[in-house]
């Protein structure tokens, strides 16, 4: 949901000067002089997303959909029992992820939430950058029940619990069975990243494991990987702040209803999101656009979620973000596209040097998609300086001298 907070809130910032000129990889395809879609100006407001419609006579331009073969090694669905608060027995999840693993122990591994409406290969591009810089770093995408996991009730309903505490109990779990799959015999150094709903979800679950009365609470949970804990390094959010989200959620379902409800094939999708701006780097798209729909029978591909119907969280979601960011467990980083705001709790917090900020003013929303490179480089660099599990302490005195060695 907060993807498409973004992209409304920015059609009010008309004042700010003109974005840089996209990178050479991401130029958009060439528009006919005469098509009224062809604004050069970012197309991720409501009035111009609006304008953007899929042709179902005309071919689309944008490339063939890439596999998640190119980015990932692996594609793993993860079954296990869940409590079913409404009942005794239990219900179903079945959890799909993407992943690499770490070549050894020692290497840390990038765990990723995506956004509310996007899906886990939304990080595909950022994986392929990850693992160009360091090779044998692990990384792994969830994606979140109702958006290509599903969770089943113990009556054989489907389960669309969104609310925040539910999606981190999820991304709990599939942490988990993710490390009993690989049989792992404890956890690596860990950094979550939680892009838009993702960051929410990730603060969340970062300000759960500093608490100590909802870490036991949580020790009631068998299924649920508590180690984690010792094993973060930190965490980044991702271009979502509560200020703006909350401010801009009263205006959402305007903004839902100038999406295209249907494309005609996979191909009128990507190129809708990169013609929009909604997305500005084609290679991304091909990647990250096609697991967000579904195909109907009689041919036309649909949202996979129905991003209108999830109204009733979009305010648990945001509500309380800043201070569960700030007092998350590990270090902090917070990436933002040019055009954010921060609020008054981040901003004092900024001041107290509690997090580092980073800005990259040439990104649209989906900062990990739209300039991939340079987030990899981030996040590797906030990986590297607080791992502290990599530091090399000098060897102390006392040990020294009962070496025998002169000090």
């Amino acid at each position: 949901m907060s993807d498409l907070i973004k992209s409304f809130a920015k059609q009010k910032l008309s004042s700010l000067p003109p974005e840089p000129p996209l990178h050479e990889d991401t130029t958009l395809p060439d528009a006919d002089s005469t098509d009224p879609t062809s604004d050069s100006s970012s197309a991720s407001s409501m009035s111009s997303t609006g304008t953007v419609i899929p042709s179902t006579t005309t071919k689309a331009k944008s490339p063939a959909p890439i596999p998640w073969t190119d980015f990932f090694a692996q594609e793993l669905y993860l079954e296990t029992a869940l409590p079913d608060s409404h009942s005794d027995a239990p219900g179903q999840a079945k959890y799909h992820i993407y992943l690499t693993p770490p070549a050894t122990p020692k290497d840390p591994l990038i765990i990723c939430h995506h956004g509310a409406g996007s899906s886990g290969l939304t990080f595909a591009l950022f994986a392929l950058e990850l693992r160009r810089l360091q090779p044998t770093w692990g990384i792994l995408s969830v994606e979140a029940r109702d958006h290509g996991s599903v969770v089943y009730t113990s009556s054989g309903d489907v389960d669309t619990d969104l609310s925040v505490e539910t999606l981190s109990r999820d991304f709990l779990r599939m942490i988990a069975l993710t490390r009993r799959k690989m049989g792992w015999a404890k956890l690596p150094q860990v950094v979550l990243v939680g892009h838009s709903l993702g960051g929410a979800v990730v603060a969340h679950t970062a300000a759960t494991m500093s608490n100590t009365p909802a870490m036991k609470e949580l020790e009631a949970s068998s299924d649920l990987d508590l180690e984690l804990a010792k094993h973060i390094i930190g965490f980044t959010v991702i271009d979502v702040v509560e200020g703006s989200a909350m401010d801009a959620l009263k205006s959402m379902q305007a903004y839902l209803l100038t999406r295209p409800k249907t494309f005609p094939n996979l191909d009128a999708a990507v190129d809708w999101h990169v013609r929009s701006r909604t997305l500005r780097n084609v290679q991304s798209a091909r990647a990250s656009v096609p697991p967000l729909l579904v195909q109907m029978p009689g041919g036309s591909w649909v949202w996979r979620t129905d991003l209108s119907r999830t109204e009733q969280y979009w305010e648990d979601w945001f509500g309380g973000m800043s201070g569960k960011f700030l007092r998350g467990r590990g270090a902090k980083l917070l990436l933002l596209a040019g055009t954010d705001r921060l609020d008054k709790e981040l901003m004092i917090g900024q001041m107290q040097g509690k997090f580092q900020l980073q800005v990259f003013p040439a990104a649209g929303h989906f900062v990990q998609e739209d300039l991939p490179e340079n987030t990899a480089e981030l996040i590797v660099e906030f990986c590297k300086r607080n791992d502290s599990s990599q530091l090399v302490l000098p060897p102390k005195v006392s040990d020294l001298l009962a070496q025998g060695k002169k000090v």
